[in-house]
């Protein structure tokens, strides 16, 4: 079985932060939050990673990031353009918003030769979330269904004190097989509650141990041809509806695999505490907590010194 590589979405513009989060550091030896995936998707067993970036952010993010992982791991680039649309269609006047987490993943179709993980750039996900799901795509492969894989954490340790989050809220069987999976786009805590905002904009709850999705993902090949089969019909309904923020989402896709019964997806769950820097306020916490892995002995004081490097 060919080795899975890791993608990373990169390519966000991090309007709620305010800059180009993704290359900003969290420690005082520059690393950045993809330093510490990449650093624990190594230690599992990945040797390429492919990152999704905006072509206008090239030189800065080689700079920040491929100078350092690039003697440890084959590295690529792969830009999230909005022109790249299917025949017939063009970028509604006014859109600079990406197309979304699922064109993000299509635009890596050319890069991905096999199985593969999706990241996203700017969120911890912990060192057995990669150990699992290398282990996973390294021992299934597609058969009468797709065999997808998903990292699920409970929705009350992926909250930020800053604003609210979006989230795929997962309903699972049992076995961990996934049920179902819908995007909410804002998810926060009211009162100690974690509730979140439906579409006629009123607060819901939702109870605690809900699993949700932080976009960790592993996929084989054949996503790529739903992607690109979907796409179409995604783009008719956004530029009629929403043609300057609607986005072509990931859990959408696989929850409509799923409805159709066309993919198993497992879901394999943590109980660590995610952390990222969806706000800028968020930095200080984030920042305090990776000195507390490293004074734990998790990670190095500098990650990508050759010794140190599994």
């Amino acid at each position: 079985m060919k080795k899975p590589a890791l993608v990373v979405m990169a390519a966000g513009m991090g309007s709620r932060y305010g800059g180009l989060k993704q290359i900003d550091p969290v420690d005082e030896y520059g690393n950045i939050m993809m330093d510490f995936s990449v650093y624990d998707a190594k230690r599992a067993g990945f040797e390429k990673v492919v990152f999704i970036i905006k072509r206008e952010n090239e030189a800065d993010f080689k700079a920040a990031v491929g100078s350092r992982m690039e003697a440890h791991m084959e590295v690529s680039y792969v830009f999230q353009d909005l022109k790249k649309l299917p025949k017939g269609f063009s970028v509604p006047e006014g859109r600079v918003k990406p197309w979304g987490t699922a064109h993000a993943i299509l635009c890596c179709a050319e890069e991905v030769d096999g199985p593969f993980a999706v990241i996203n750039a700017d969120d911890f996900y912990g060192r057995e979330a990669f150990q699992r799901i290398y282990d996973y795509l390294m021992s299934h492969e597609d058969d009468e269904k797709y065999r997808f894989a998903m990292v699920g954490y409970q929705v009350e340790n992926t909250l930020t004190e800053h604003g609210s989050v979006a989230r795929g809220v997962c309903e699972t069987e049992e076995d961990g097989r996934l049920v179902a999976i819908t995007e909410r786009t804002k998810i926060w805590r009211r009162d100690g509650e974690v509730v979140y905002e439906s579409d006629d904009q009123t607060a819901v709850p939702i109870a605690a141990g809900t699993l949700v999705s932080m976009n960790l993902w592993g996929f084989g090949r054949g996503i790529f041809r739903e992607l690109s089969l979907r796409f179409p019909a995604f783009l008719n309904k956004a530029l009629r509806e929403n043609p300057l923020k609607g986005e072509f989402y990931i859990p959408t896709v696989v929850d409509e695999l799923i409805r159709e019964g066309r993919a198993a997806v497992q879901v394999l769950p943590s109980h660590d505490r995610w952390f990222g820097v969806t706000y800028r306020e968020d930095k200080p916490f984030v920042m305090e907590e990776i000195g507390k892995l490293k004074a734990a002995g998790v990670y190095p004081e500098r990650l990508w010194e050759p010794e140190r490097v599994l």
